[in-house]
C-alpha cells in the first residue's frame, strides 16, 4: 500500500485479491495441495485397520453328514513398511514441494492481479483525462468557431479561416465516442478482475498530474530478488519436487519390505470370542524379477524432467534479472520524459496565448493561432500520457521486484 498510495485504487485491489476467481481458485489448491501432503506424511507411519466379521460355512461332503461350520472373529492389524531406500521419504519431500509451489503460484498470482488491476485503473484514469482534456478543447473549438464566423460575417476575414475553424471543431469531436468506448473497455476489464459482472461501477479518482513518485529506488542485491519473488521460488519448488520424484524412481528400483502384525478373537461361537485370542506376524518382500527394463526407464525419464526443471529455474532467473533491468531503465527513462512533456505543455500553453493576443490585435492570421492551439492539444494529450506512462512504469517495477522495493530518496 505505500506504493500505490491512492486510497480509491488500494480499495480496489482488496476486493481484486478477496473475490477474483482465479485467486480462489488458487486459494482452492493450496488447500488440496495441502491435504495430499499429509497424505505423504501418513504413509510414513504405520497403518492400523479393524475388522469385524461373521460368516457360516455348510459344508455336505459325500459319506459325512452336513454340517454348518460358523466364524466369528475380531481383528486388528497395524502394517507398515521398512522404508530402506527413502522411497516414502521422498515422496513427502515431494508433496512439501508441490505445496510450496502452490503457495508461492498463490502469492505470484496475488502479485500479478495487483500489477493488473494497478495498470488498467491509472490506464483508465488516464482516459478520463484524456476526454476530459478533449471536451475542454471542443468547447474552445466552439467559441474559436462564434469568433470566427462574426469576423466573417464582418468582413474582417476570409471564409477559410471560418472553414479551417469548422474543420478542427469536427476532428476534435470525433475523437469522443472512441475514447468513451474504451473507457467502458477498461471497465468491463477491471470489473472481470474484481470477480464482478461488467456492471459493476468502477470509483477512481483524478488523475494528479504533479504526482511525486520515488527519485531513487534501491532494488537490493541480486540474492534479495531471488527470496523476494515467488514466480522464482515457485520454479525452486517445482525443481525440489522434481528431485525428489527422481529420488523415489530411484528407490523403487529397489525391493520394499512390509511387516504385519494382527491379533484379536475368532471362535465359532460369538458367546465364547472374547476366549480366544490369536495373533500373528507376517513380513512380506516384493521385488520384480524382472520388468523388461520398465523401472530402470522410469528412472531415466524422472532424470530428465529433473533436468528439465533446473534449466527451466535457470531461465527464469535470467528472466527476472532482465525484467528488473527493463523496469529500471524504462522507470529512468519515462520520468524524464515526463519532466520534458510539462515543460512543452507550459511552453505550448504561452504560445496560444501570445497568439491569441496578437490575432486579436492583427498581427497573424488565425491559421496560426489554430496552429498553435493544435500544438497546446498535443502537448496535454502527450502530458497526460507521460504521467500515466510513470505510473505503468512504477507498476512494473513493482511487478519485477517481486511486489515492492527498499525506497531511499534524496
Amino acid at each position: 500500500w505505500n506504493v500505490f498510495s491512492d486510497s480509491t485504487l488500494t480499495a480496489l485491489i482488496e476486493r481484486t485479491l478477496e473475490r477474483n476467481k482465479d485467486m480462489l481458485a488458487a486459494s482452492a489448491r493450496v488447500r488440496r495441495m495441502r491435504a495430499l501432503g499429509r497424505v505423504a506424511r501418513a504413509d510414513q507411519l504405520p497403518s492400523v485397520s479393524g475388522q469385524l466379521a461373521a460368516d457360516t460355512e455348510h459344508n455336505d461332503y459325500e459319506g459325512e453328514p452336513a454340517s454348518d461350520d460358523p466364524e466369528f472373529d475380531a481383528k486388528v492389524s497395524l502394517a507398515w513398511e521398512l522404508d530402506l531406500w527413502g522411497n516414502l521419504r521422498w515422496a513427502n519431500r515431494k508433496a512439501v514441494a508441490e505445496y510450496l509451489a502452490t503457495v508461492d503460484a498463490q502469492r505470484a498470482l496475488q502479485m500479478t492481479l495487483v500489477a493488473e488491476v494497478a495498470t488498467a485503473y491509472y490506464e483508465l484514469v488516464a482516459l478520463d483525462q484524456e476526454l476530459s482534456i478533449v471536451r475542454r478543447t471542443l468547447q474552445t473549438r466552439k467559441e474559436g468557431v462564434r469568433q470566427a464566423r462574426l469576423r466573417f460575417e464582418g468582413g474582417l476575414t476570409s471564409e477559410t479561416a471560418l472553414q479551417q475553424a469548422k474543420v478542427e471543431l469536427a476532428s476534435t469531436a470525433t475523437l469522443i465516442p472512441g475514447l468513451e468506448s474504451r473507457i467502458a473497455l477498461k471497465e468491463h476489464q477491471i470489473a472481470l478482475l474484481a470477480g464482478a459482472y461488467p456492471t459493476l461501477r468502477i470509483d477512481r479518482q483524478t488523475m494528479e498530474m504533479h504526482a511525486r513518485l520515488p527519485e531513487r529506488l534501491k532494488v537490493g542485491l541480486p540474492s534479495e530478488l531471488l527470496k523476494r519473488r515467488p514466480d522464482l521460488r515457485q520454479s525452486e519448488q517445482t525443481l525440489r519436487a522434481a528431485e525428489a520424484a527422481m529420488g523415489m524412481a530411484s528407490a523403487d528400483r529397489f525391493p520394499r519390505i512390509t511387516f504385519s502384525l494382527t491379533g484379536g478373537w475368532e471362535n465359532d461361537d460369538l458367546k465364547g470370542l472374547f476366549s480366544s485370542p490369536f495373533s500373528y506376524v507376517n513380513g512380506s518382500l516384493v521385488s520384480p524379477l524382472f520388468s523388461f527394463g520398465k523401472k530402470k526407464a522410469k528412472y531415466k525419464a524422472a532424470l530428465a524432467a529433473c533436468d528439465e526443471a533446473r534449466l527451466n529455474y535457470e531461465q527464469k532467473v535470467l528472466e527476472a534479472f532482465r525484467e528488473v533491468n527493463d523496469a529500471v531503465v524504462t522507470y529512468r527513462n519515462v520520468r524524464t520524459a515526463a519532466a520534458l512533456k510539462r515543460d512543452l505543455q507550459q511552453a505550448a500553453q504561452k504560445y496560444v496565448e501570445l497568439a491569441q493576443l496578437q490575432y486579436f490585435n492583427g498581427v497573424i492570421n488565425y491559421l496560426d493561432v489554430l496552429d498553435a492551439q493544435r500544438k497546446y492539444f498535443d502537448a496535454q494529450i502527450g502530458l497526460s500520457n507521460a504521467v500515466r506512462d510513470e505510473h505503468l512504469a512504477m507498476v512494473d517495477l513493482y511487478k519485477a521486484l517481486g511486489g515492492g522495493w527498499g525506497v531511499e530518496r534524496e
